[in-house]
């Protein structure tokens, strides 16, 4: 008798906790680029990438939320010098965790830090060995809207406040730090409590 009521109570909880989080997926492109550090004789341009994953969104009542997210993110810089442009890629697990502030029409605006972890590096002709560290720290800034059917778009800002690198060059101080626009669509399960 005691095993019946269990399931039942599982149930229930299960029934109530989904009223306060929403699961989502997302993608979409990135626009990015390294600002500061010392490129002699070498021209920065943006380079376009993308990035995709998921996130839980935890409602804290009806206008706030803590957004943690895992996102595959493609990123980088065009480097032209000496006649020839070429594409510095890495490639990074990027976990932010997002204060949210919703506005009731659906409207949002969301601000936290980010970790990253690098996964792999694109870097011509093996032109500097160990181009990115490991570990990247960012910090994210963003708004968009949600729709009450789970659709939404946005857009986000991230700002590197770490060194992507830790190298040695005759013609790139790699005293850089990352920067991504990031402009997305999403998709939520559990809306029926959104305001």
């Amino acid at each position: 008798m005691k095993k019946l009521l269990v399931i039942p109570a599982i149930l229930l909880s299960l029934g109530l906790f989904a009223q306060k989080f929403q699961l989502g997926l997302k993608g979409g492109v990135n626009i990015s680029n390294f600002s500061g550090g010392e490129f002699r004789n070498i021209d920065k341009k943006a380079l376009v990438g993308f990035h995709g994953g998921g996130f839980v969104s935890f409602l804290l009542g009806d206008n706030f939320a803590i957004q943690p997210e895992v996102l595959f993110s493609s990123q980088g810089a065009k480097l032209k010098g000496a006649g020839s442009e070429e594409n510095f890629k890495v490639s990074y697990l990027n976990i932010p965790i997002l204060a949210k502030y919703r506005f009731n029409g659906g409207f949002y605006l969301e601000a936290g830090p980010q970790v990253g972890f690098k996964l792999n590096e694109s870097v011509p002709n093996n032109t500097i060995n160990n181009f990115a560290k490991n570990l990247d720290l960012s910090i994210d800034a963003g708004l968009g809207f949600h729709s009450r059917s789970g659709f939404g778009i946005g857009g986000r800002y991230t700002a590197g406040v770490s060194k992507v690198g830790d190298f040695n060059s005759e013609t790139i101080n790699p005293d850089f730090k990352n920067g991504v626009v990031q402009l997305f669509v999403f998709l939520t399960l559990f809306n029926n409590n959104r305001d």
